[in-house]
């Protein structure tokens, strides 16, 4: 029996021993592909040796110092890396490290109320997502979240918030409609809701630039973000960019909204910023946003114990500059174009696929019942677990997920691999999913 309070009590996973490479190895030896990098966190793989040096060497010197007494190195310096790369706007921006996407969320909330209480606008304290959006599990983030599963049990201590459509073109768009005309049909809901609620009333919209966990990489339709900014502009409301999931190096470029060509206010970071290497996030304040706070009280109304945590953040330093030496952004554009063609070219025409979308190493098959209507398999049926169940089997990890339709039905498998596979991890991949499918969705089938 174990004493760890696991994700389901009634079951003690497997032991995962080590590292190596792609690969992860339990207590048995058996060897896992690790085609979603746990929760699109591990992009460098396992044990690389660049980063664990740059953790020991950082235990050599210091491991931590409270920041309401010291600032560190590795601190200062990684976060002038994030703003020299971070989109227009953040050049004298500044940053906050925390331990996790959803401590960085809560932090980006903070920082955009504190923001109007700053510039004279207390009045401003609600704020805009999207539904089938998931922007972390502590209480606030959730309550920006719009995924009804995970939402529905805490509902009665979550704040209130709202939600407009996402940008999903799969399930919305309607026939004989362009992307770009769909794509501003469903920003403008935006400008619908800020006046519903009132302009004054409202500080923030907050967006993943490409939908994660919840609806299986969807990026926007060309224009969607570009007119979300122009009815931010407009109303004098701030946009938060949450690329913990798709952001530093996972589409491509270490920020898709640079990609989307739009500039956030706030921006979240984590996951592939530390490769799971040590738990660290970030929260990047713009010039706007740090520069008010600066020219008012000058403090910051929110601070956490493991704040700029030092081993951590040289972590991060190793990691970025991992990427940069080795041409891994070269390699996601090249291995993310090879993935999504191998996985058209086994599943496009498959009658349980009726999507394959994504950008880069993050690639999602939608599952349904009926590739025609669309219908997805119903809740009961649990094919998400199941089928990430029969791929570890196969020695495939790979991200299942439900309520991708409504919050409560519907399927779709996320694949975010490491930056450092090949075009032989990539047949590995589609070869044992599509082998895991074969052996699940006949029984789901049956059952639908």
């Amino acid at each position: 029996m174990s004493a760890v309070l696991h994700r389901n009590l009634r079951s003690t996973p497997q032991l995962a021993l080590k590292g190596d490479g792609v690969y992860l190895v339990d207590a048995e030896g058996r060897r896992y592909l690790d085609a979603s990098g746990g929760a699109a966190v591990s992009c460098l793989g396992h044990g690389h040796p660049r980063v664990t040096a740059a953790i020991i060497a950082q235990l050599g010197k210091l491991e931590y110092a409270h920041t309401s007494f010291f600032t560190n190195e590795p601190s200062e310096r990684l976060a002038q890396m994030l703003v020299d790369s971070a989109p227009a706007g953040f050049g004298k921006g500044r940053v906050a490290f925390l331990g996790s996407g959803s401590e960085a969320m809560e932090a980006a909330l903070k920082l955009a109320r504190q923001y109007f209480v700053e510039i004279g606008q207390p009045g401003r304290s609600r704020f805009i997502s999207r539904r089938m959006s998931y922007h972390g599990n502590t209480l606030g983030a959730l309550a920006v979240g719009g995924h009804a599963g995970r939402r529905a049990l805490y509902q009665p201590i979550l704040i209130e918030t709202s939600q407009i459509a996402p940008c999903y073109a799969y399930r919305d768009q309607r026939a004989g409609e362009t992307e770009e005309a769909y794509g501003l049909r469903v920003a403008d809901e935006l400008d619908a809701e800020i006046r519903r609620l009132g302009p004054e009333t409202v500080a923030a919209f907050i967006a993943e630039p490409i939908v994660g966990a919840t609806l299986g990489s969807v990026p926007a339709m060309p224009g969607y973000f570009a007119r979300i900014r122009e009815i931010c502009d407009r109303h004098g409301v701030l946009f938060i960019a949450d690329e913990v999931m798709c952001g530093m190096g996972r589409a491509g470029a270490m920020f898709v909204s640079a990609q989307e060509g739009v500039r956030p206010d706030i921006i979240t970071i984590a996951k592939g910023l530390g490769a799971g290497y040590q738990p660290i996030a970030a929260t990047m304040a713009s010039e706007r946003v740090a520069g008010a706070i600066e020219a008012g009280s000058g403090l910051l109304a929110n601070g956490h114990t493991y704040m700029s945590h030092a081993v951590a953040c040289a972590a991060s330093i190793a990691v970025i500059e991992t990427i940069e030496a080795e041409g891994l952004l070269d390699n996601v554009q090249r291995m993310g174009a090879l993935l999504s063609r191998r996985l058209n070219e086994a599943f496009g025409q498959h009658p349980h696929v009726g999507d394959i979308r994504g950008r880069g190493l993050l690639q999602s098959l939608e599952l349904v019942a009926d590739r025609d209507s669309k219908q997805p398999f119903a809740a009961k049926e649990g094919l998400a677990a199941r089928i990430k169940q029969t791929a570890q089997g196969l020695g495939l990890i790979c991200y299942p997920s439900s309520g991708t339709a409504d919050g409560v039905n519907g399927d779709h498998v996320l694949l975010a691999p490491p930056f450092t596979i090949d075009a032989g991890h990539v047949d590995e991949i589609v070869e044992t999913l599509g082998a895991a499918l074969a052996a699940t969705l006949p029984a789901a089938r049956s059952a639908a």
